[in-house]
């Protein structure tokens, strides 16, 4: 049986902990596994996930991003990066977390999982630190033209200026959030977007870390990070020899039911990536790792790594 345990280091905005969990499996470590995970969640809920992999030999870490989790110094914090350069520190964060598991497991192949926002990063982390990784999978991903990106900002920076970075705007929530229940038949929350299987969805409504009304400032952040994934000239600089797995459901909406993970996959494709491979699970929502199927997903990932690795 393996062992899970915590621990904390100092982030790149020189201000907070970032806190990490770690799974390590019972026997040799085959490979490492660094996930990312979404906004208004944190690491733990990946906790089953986790332990299926190092049932495999593998171990596994991920950190609370800033404003998330264990990361934040109190409330006002949650769903908050920073003042300045917020995506930059997510992004170099996720740097520093890279290099603490390559000392500690030196040799071993490193392999980046990023799940929604996660996957965002994940993205501008592959065009930014292209070195050092084995492969990558990107999980409920999604894209936003250039123009609706600039747009977000727009409104993110009024709003901040009207009311302070960490000012929680049901107008921006609305905008980014409002449309994901649409093609939901009768849904008991807001939050039934994320999988059809109801102890997650009432768990994550209750959970206080989880669902929240995000800053203005994180708002601006993430449509800085969106067009930052969206531009050539970033997705040039990513190491075109690294496999990448994109897995979504059909019914999520971040991910324009398919139709948008598809289109990143083309991008990836055309910026003279390699080896991409593209999962959809008919039925699946946003969180294919909780759905009702998720043993499947599991599997599908381990054996695409064992591949890749």
């Amino acid at each position: 049986m393996g062992k899970m345990s915590d621990f904390t280091f100092p982030s790149s905005d020189g201000v907070h902990d970032i806190h990490c969990r770690l799974w390590e499996p019972a026997g040799e470590v085959k490979a490492v596994v660094q996930l990312v995970h979404g906004v208004a969640e944190y690491i733990a809920r990946y906790d089953a996930f986790a332990s299926f992999l190092t049932d495999h030999g593998y171990a596994v870490c991920g950190d609370d991003h800033l404003g998330h989790g264990e990361s934040i110094h109190d409330d006002t914090e949650l769903g908050w990066f920073s003042d300045e350069k917020g995506w930059e520190h997510l992004v170099d964060d996720e740097k520093r977390l890279h290099d603490l598991l390559a000392e500690k497991y030196p040799g071993k192949p490193m392999i980046l999982f990023g799940h929604s926002m996660g996957s965002f990063i994940a993205r501008t982390y592959l065009g930014t630190y292209p070195q050092g990784l084995k492969a990558c999978v990107l999980s409920g991903t999604g894209r936003q033209p250039g123009v609706v990106c600039a747009a977000g900002k727009v409104l993110a920076k009024r709003e901040i200026k009207a009311h302070g970075s960490k000012y929680r705007s049901p107008t921006l929530q609305k905008i980014a959030f409002g449309s994901y229940l649409k093609k939901i038949e009768n849904p008991v929350g807001p939050n039934d977007w994320i999988c059809r299987d109801e102890a997650v969805v009432r768990a994550y409504d209750a959970d206080p870390l989880c669902g929240f009304t995000a800053t203005a400032g994180l708002m601006y952040d993430m449509m800085d990070g969106l067009s930052i994934i969206g531009r050539a000239d970033h997705m040039a600089k990513m190491d075109n020899a690294l496999p990448v797995l994109f897995i979504a459901g059909d019914a999520d909406p971040v991910g324009a039911y398919g139709k948008g993970v598809q289109k990143v996959a083309g991008q990836f494709q055309k910026a003279g990536m390699k080896d991409v491979t593209v999962k959809l699970y008919p039925g699946h929502r946003h969180e294919v790792l909780n759905e009702l199927e998720k043993e499947k997903v599991w599997s599908d990932v381990l054996n695409w790594m064992e591949e890749k690795t």
